[in-house]
């Protein structure tokens, strides 16, 4: 993208904007499991729920020894709620960190508002021109953001697994990243944001991963999801991410956090870095 730093900079403010589109709770209705906050439901799917789900100030509260059967009283939900459930488990928690207080299909979660956790891996080079980032094509086949960009790797964390563990299976699967190699990600950011989506209330925290790749490093798609891999200056994908559409929503921002902690993004007012930091209130830290 040709422009002003000033330009730039207020075009990755509407990328983070566009992430950060749902006010909670709106219109919606909290809830928890016992006292603990979880998600939350419009009001049709609140009404569904009463036979399971108790009255609870401010919203709904499943009952701690009925919450092993919350996946089981969602799922026939799907039909009249919007969601198609997916076959794969996410843990349900007040607190990212916290307990897990029940599971719940992956297709169900924005229909139930609740906190979906994903893992995104920088893949660069290092060069003299400044780092190039390994970046993928989304197969035309994928139901989310067909043929966008993406990360090298990406996953959602299932039911019982660590960010880590998911991040290690998703590297093999999705560009054939060898144990060895792997092991040597560096945790360096956690992003969050809550967002209106037509699949309904997305309320998701990204576990970012650095890796630095040596020269000779190929990946090879491994499990058909993404079409091809590019090795790409970050500096370009800088002008990709302000001036297009092509990279998948939330990418976005693991890209833009990845060009601020590596000198390729100057932010001297400190907007950005602010902006991209914010956590939403409802989001665990």
């Amino acid at each position: 993208m040709a422009g002003t730093e000033e330009q730039v900079s207020a075009a990755l403010l509407e990328r983070i904007a566009r992430c950060r589109t749902a006010v909670l709770p709106g219109r919606r209705i909290p809830l928890h499991i016992g006292d603990e906050p979880v998600g939350y439901v419009g009001a049709a799917l609140a009404a569904d729920l009463a036979s399971y789900a108790r009255p609870h100030p401010g919203g709904l509260s499943i009952p701690p020894e009925e919450a092993a059967r919350l996946n089981a009283v969602a799922t026939p939900l799907g039909p009249a709620h919007g969601f198609r459930t997916r076959g794969e488990l996410f843990d349900v928690r007040s607190r990212i960190d916290g307990p897990v207080l029940a599971t719940l299909d992956r297709g169900a979660l924005p229909a139930f508002g609740v906190i979906g956790v994903g893992v995104h891996l920088n893949g660069y080079v290092r060069r003299a021109d400044g780092p190039h980032l390994w970046i993928g094509r989304r197969s035309a086949t994928k139901k989310l953001d067909p043929g966008k960009l993406d990360n090298l790797v990406g996953g959602g964390v299932s039911a019982g697994m660590g960010a880590f563990d998911t991040l290690a299976k998703e590297a093999a699967e999705e560009a054939s990243i060898p144990a060895g190699t792997i092991a040597q990600a560096r945790a360096v950011a956690r992003i969050a944001y809550d967002m209106e989506r037509p699949e309904g209330l997305r309320r998701d925290l990204l576990v970012c991963y650095d890796l630095e790749l040596d020269e000779s490093f190929r990946p090879e798609a491994a499990d058909g999801e993404v079409e091809s891999f590019s090795l790409v200056p970050a500096r370009e994908m800088l002008g990709i991410v302000a001036g297009t559409d092509e990279v998948k929503f939330n990418v976005n921002l693991v890209i833009i956090d990845f060009l601020l902690r590596h000198g390729v993004l100057a932010d001297p007012s400190g907007r950005v870095r602010a902006a991209l930091a914010a956590q939403p209130p409802a989001a665990a830290d």
